[in-house]
């Protein structure tokens, strides 16, 4: 469909849509603006091509939808610590990425995002793919049973998996991958928040499954042994084939994707090449 020249061309059934038409350099009118917010909340996920930004532009648009975040464990672009630069040098073989499991951003927080927008500026020729998965389609395809246990239960959800003391951080900076980027392991990702397990969008109204093989330790009153399965089994649920789109990232490519209603997951299948992308992410409020 074409709403006031800008295009909106869906990328699968389960969520994604490319934007045409759009200049992100330039200020938007109102009308484009709700245009893009529509689209986001419709498709959850939604790309433009062949932009290019400033770090000041790249942080305007950002701030047209909230405050943004500043990330507690990796360092900032120099002059602008909203900007967090993802790289991977050609030459880090480490065996993970930075995004490279399953994940919802930052949903240790008591406040986790509400989007985030990365900017590519230097891609492979092959590989580096992201993927992102319909929160909304994982609850809605759960059994009517399912849905009655998980109803009202909450979850324990903290960082100590990515960056703690004994995370993959840690695995990353023995085998050299702070070549690529500055991210420390702290104690502080051991502190814990809970969310509900069904969480409903504040936006849409809808529901949806809202844990992460990341960032989500148990269920509250349940111990992690106990937890396991019933997690494990939604995790893979969460993330099967239909579920999901896929994007082919290109130099001045950018994906603006719902935090609150999708997960993601950056492949690291590009050994030997560079990537670099900006991401600038959007702060959000308490699920209920």
């Amino acid at each position: 469909m074409t709403v006031k020249d800008i295009e909106v061309r869906p990328l699968t059934s389960a969520l994604g849509a490319e934007l045409l038409g759009v200049d992100l350099s330039k200020p938007l009118s109102n009308k484009e603006f709700d245009s893009i917010h529509r689209a986001f909340l419709d498709h959850q996920v939604i790309f433009f091509r062949d932009q290019q930004l400033t770090p000041e532009q790249h942080l305007a648009f950002a701030r047209k939808f909230g405050e943004l975040d500043i990330h507690p464990f990796a360092a900032g672009l120099e002059g602008h610590p909203e900007i967090l630069p993802i790289v991977k040098e050609a030459d880090d073989h480490t065996s993970a990425n930075f995004g490279g499991s399953w994940h919802s951003d930052v949903t240790f927080y008591e406040k986790p995002a509400l989007g985030s927008i990365l900017y590519a500026l230097d891609v492979p020729k092959t590989g580096g793919d992201t993927l992102w998965a319909n929160m909304y389609l994982a609850y809605e395809t759960l059994s009517d049973g399912l849905k009655q246990t998980l109803d009202g239960l909450k979850a324990v959800h903290n960082a100590s998996r990515a960056y703690g003391l004994n995370s993959r951080t840690t695995q990353r900076h023995q085998e050299g991958a702070d070549i690529s980027m500055q991210v420390r392991a702290s104690e502080e990702a051991e502190e814990e928040v809970t969310h509900p397990v069904i969480r409903t969008h504040p936006e849409t109204g809808r529901k949806l499954l809202f844990v992460n093989a990341n960032f989500t330790r148990r269920f509250v009153g349940w111990s992690e042994k106990e937890s396991e399965p019933l997690l494990s089994f939604l995790w893979e649920h969460c993330t099967q084939p239909a579920f999901t789109c896929r994007f082919r990232w290109q130099k001045g490519s950018i994906a603006f994707w719902d935090n609150r209603c999708t997960q993601h997951l950056a492949l690291n299948d590009y050994h030997g090449q560079r990537r670099e992308a900006h991401r600038v992410t959007v702060c959000g409020d308490k699920p209920y």
